[in-house]
This record gives structure tokens, C-alpha cells and sequence, in this order.
């Protein structure tokens, strides 16, 4: 019955994501990129100047919940999880070294599409008395697009407060659950377990408890899993010529068959780069404005350039060093997958007991982030759908916590495939508004370059 459960939900993966939607979500990323004239490149010392150095800045004084920072490691707890150390090693074992281009692709248009997604995000919110403000994909489709649209809109929100339950809760604790296992031999019911308590404990204080401990865990995770990546680099530098024209030749021709390697077409390469790239950083899935949109800041353009800084850090800087630990120690073709390969790659220079520890405790902590994140999307997204109120959050967190050891103590092929499966139905709406919607967002950067004071919405 499992097998034939996996069997039909990988057709359906099939359509889902084959070209169609990688055309859609590559060439959302690049007709954002043209609208805004390359901003993501144009205005990339400008972008440093508004997150890198502003990172300890309150924000100005105005809406909102959190520091823009606070709502940056919300969303990047919810971005930079097992995606860069997992997802990145499923990529490259199921479409070869040729994914990391594509995932690597998907990332420099994504952070246009992540700037577009932020930037409607903080410009359609609204405050809801009693609550946190109210953003994201639902809002400005139903905003922006118009009242006719709003069926757009539910079906946005209920995409993701379904697919919260896979990329961000039991994708999240399957492969903490796993590498804990392989590690420390601790039965994954019990890893599940622990998650449940250590989750509970923070998503009941809501919004600004999430943000108060992704502050402290996404930056040290980040700087301890790089750290440990580069140091990998600088041992194999000598092989990173060798390793990038492996790369880009297999980005454009089939890789063979090698050791545990079955095989991979040009199709393949494209499908998992691409796919595990949003995946990775969810540009166009529209996940991170709900986040991005809690933030206090004065203009929606201004926490744009947090959102290309996010993709930034997730998919040019650290899935690109996962895949190069892994293609760069040559353990690529070694048959492994998901967290386990980047765990025998990282076991390579290290040693099992280093390296095993360095990837699981970054597992630990980006997982748990994310799950935090997570359970924020598909809890707002729920009261879109069913009306605000303490009642339908404290619900949607109940609910939460049991598929946390469901995910836990599942089988890990069926869990990534559902995920993929939700991933694509909650992107349509929203790409479908970014594009529409593309006019908006060159307004208020243009606006906001040229100094220009912003005004919310007429209705807002």
C-alpha cells in the first residue's frame, strides 16, 4: 500500500513539477529581474547597506511586530533548513552534478522574486486587532488583484497551511530524526519526541518568541555550517577547476552511471536543481512575506533587500558550499542520499565522528528553526481561512505537534514527495500575482530610490 502510495504521488510530482513549472518559476524570477532592472545585482552594495549593516538596528518607528532583522531570521529559519544540507544532497544524487547549476540558477533569479514577494507582502498587510500582522501571498492577491480574486487567495492559504505540515514539519523532524539515528543511534520516536516538547515550548508564545530564538539560533547555525564548509574548500581547492567544469558540462549533457550513481538526464538535472533550489530558499513560494511582513519598518522596499539578502545567504552562499563539500571530497556517486550523503561527504577531511557531529548538529538547528517558522505560515494562513482568534491558531499549533512525530518516524522518499507536491500547488497562485502585480513593485522601488515617502493602500 506505501508503495503504491509513493508510486502515485511521484506521477503526480511528474506533471507537477516538469517544465511548465520550472518555466513559470525560472521566468517569474527573470521577468521580476528585468521589471526591476536587475536589482538584485544593480543594487547589490545598496542591499548590503540596508541588511548587513543594519543588522543590529531596530528599525524605524512604525508598524509592525518585530525588528526587521527578527523578521529576517524568522523567514531564513524558515528558508535555511535541511533544504541546503539535505535537499542540496538529494539534488546532486538524483540529477547529478549538473543540478547544482540550476539550483544555483534558481537562486540568482530568486532573489528577485523574493524582493517582489517582501516588497507586496509589507505593502498589502494588514494589522488585525489582537494579532500579528497579517501578510503574505492571500493578502495581496486579495488586495492587490481585487475582491473577485479571493478565490485565488484561499487557495493560496490553504496550500499553505497544508504544506507547512511537509517542507516545514515533517520534512524538518524525518531528517533530524535520521542523522540522529545514524549518529548517536537514538531511535527516531525519541528524536520525534524531543522536537515536540522544544517546538511547543516556543510556537505558544507566538510570533515574538519564534523571532527571539531564531535570532540567536539562525546565525550561529549559519556561521558554524560555513565555517566548517569552507574550511573543506580550502582543503580541496586545488580540485574546484575540476569540479566546476563537472558542473556546468553535466548542466547541459546526461551524467552516466558511476558507482551508486544510477543516472541522470539533462531533464533531471533541471527538475531536481531547480526544484530543491526553491526547495532551499522558497522564492515563489510565497512563504517568506508572511514573515517578512510582521516586520517595523517604513517602506516595503526597504525590506525587499532583506529578502534578496536571505536568498543570497541560502542558496549562493551555503547550498553552493554543500554541493561543492560533496562533489569537491568526491563522494557524489557513493550511492547515498538526503542527509546521509552530506554526512559522508563532511566525513571525508573530517573524520565520522567530526563530521557526522558537524552535520547533524546543523540539522538540529536549522531544522528546528525552520519548524518554528513553519508553524507561523500555515497557523496565519489558517486564520485567513477561518477567521483570527486565539481559537483557530491554538488549534492549527495543536495539530502541529503530533505530525511533528508523525514526520519523525515516516519513511523519507514519501515525505520529501509530498512536500514537493504541496511546494508546487502553494507556488501557482503566487507567481500568478507576482507577475500580475509585477507594476506595483516597480513603483514602490522607484519610489523608494528616489526618496519618495510611502503610502499604504487606499483601503489600508
Amino acid at each position: 500500500m506505501m508503495e503504491g502510495l509513493l508510486d502515485l504521488i511521484s506521477e503526480v510530482n511528474g506533471l507537477l513539477w516538469g517544465p511548465p513549472m520550472l518555466i513559470l518559476l525560472v521566468g517569474a524570477g527573470v521577468y521580476i529581474t528585468i521589471r526591476t532592472r536587475a536589482i538584485q545585482f544593480a543594487k547589490f552594495g545598496l542591499m548590503c547597506r540596508e541588511t548587513m549593516a543594519k543588522i543590529f538596528h531596530r528599525g524605524p518607528k512604525a508598524e509592525g511586530d518585530v525588528t526587521p532583522f527578527q523578521a529576517l531570521t524568522v523567514a531564513m529559519g524558515g528558508t535555511v533548513g535541511v533544504g541546503n544540507i539535505a535537499g542540496v544532497a538529494t539534488a546532486i544524487a538524483l540529477g547529478g552534478p549538473g543540478a547544482v547549476f540550476w539550483m544555483f540558477v534558481s537562486g540568482l533569479v530568486g532573489m528577485a522574486t523574493k524582493f517582489a514577494e517582501v516588497v507586496l507582502g509589507m505593502h498589502y498587510r494588514r494589522r488585525v486587532p489582537g494579532e500579528p500582522m497579517m501578510g503574505g501571498p492571500m493578502m495581496y492577491i486579495e488586495r492587490g488583484l481585487g475582491r473577485r480574486w479571493r478565490w485565488l487567495a484561499i487557495l493560496f492559504a490553504a496550500f499553505g497551511a497544508l504544506a507547512a505540515f511537509g517542507i516545514g514539519n515533517m520534512v524538518q523532524a524525518n531528517a533530524v530524526a535520521g542523522g540522529m539515528k545514524d549518529f548517536l543511534h537514538v531511535p527516531r520516536g525519541v528524536t520525534g519526541a524531543i522536537l515536540v516538547v522544544a517546538v511547543g515550548l516556543v510556537t505558544i508564545g507566538g510570533i515574538k518568541r519564534i523571532a527571539h530564538v531564531a535570532m540567536v539560533c539562525v546565525p550561529f547555525m549559519c556561521i558554524l555550517y560555513i565555517l566548517g564548509a569552507v574550511v573543506v574548500v580550502i582543503l580541496y581547492a586545488a580540485k574546484i577547476p575540476e569540479v566546476v567544469a563537472l558542473v556546468v558540462e553535466h548542466a547541459f549533457t546526461p551524467t552516466a552511471a558511476s558507482g551508486g550513481f544510477l543516472g541522470a538526464t539533462i531533464q533531471m538535472a533541471i527538475r531536481w536543481g531547480v526544484a530543491r533550489g526553491v526547495f532551499s530558499n522558497e522564492a515563489g513560494l510565497g512563504s517568506a512575506p508572511i514573515a517578512h511582513a510582521t516586520a517595523r519598518t517604513d517602506h516595503p522596499a526597504r525590506q525587499g533587500f532583506w529578502g534578496i539578502f536571505e536568498v543570497f545567504v541560502d542558496t549562493i552562499i551555503m547550498c553552493s558550499l554543500t554541493a561543492f563539500v560533496i562533489l569537491l571530497t568526491g563522494v557524489w556517486d557513493c550511492g547515498a542520499k538526503a542527509e546521509a550523503l552530506t554526512m559522508e561527504a563532511f566525513a571525508v577531511p573530517f573524520g565520522q565522528t567530526v563530521g557526522y557531529a558537524l552535520v547533524v548538529l546543523s540539522m538540529i538547528l536549522t531544522a528546528y528553526d525552520t519548524n518554528l517558522a513553519w508553524c507561523f505560515y500555515g497557523e496565519t494562513c489558517t486564520a485567513y481561512l477561518f477567521g483570527h482568534g486565539h481559537v483557530t491558531r491554538r488549534a492549527y499549533r495543536v495539530l502541529w505537534l503530533p505530525l511533528t512525530l508523525v514526520g519523525a518516524l515516516w519513511r523519507v522518499d514519501l515525505v520529501w514527495a509530498v512536500s514537493d507536491v504541496m511546494n508546487g500547488l502553494m507556488a501557482i497562485p503566487n507567481l500568478v500575482a507576482l507577475i500580475v502585480l509585477a507594476g506595483v513593485v516597480v513603483r514602490l522601488t522607484r519610489g523608494f530610490l528616489a526618496g519618495e515617502s510611502y503610502q499604504p493602500p487606499a483601503d489600508g
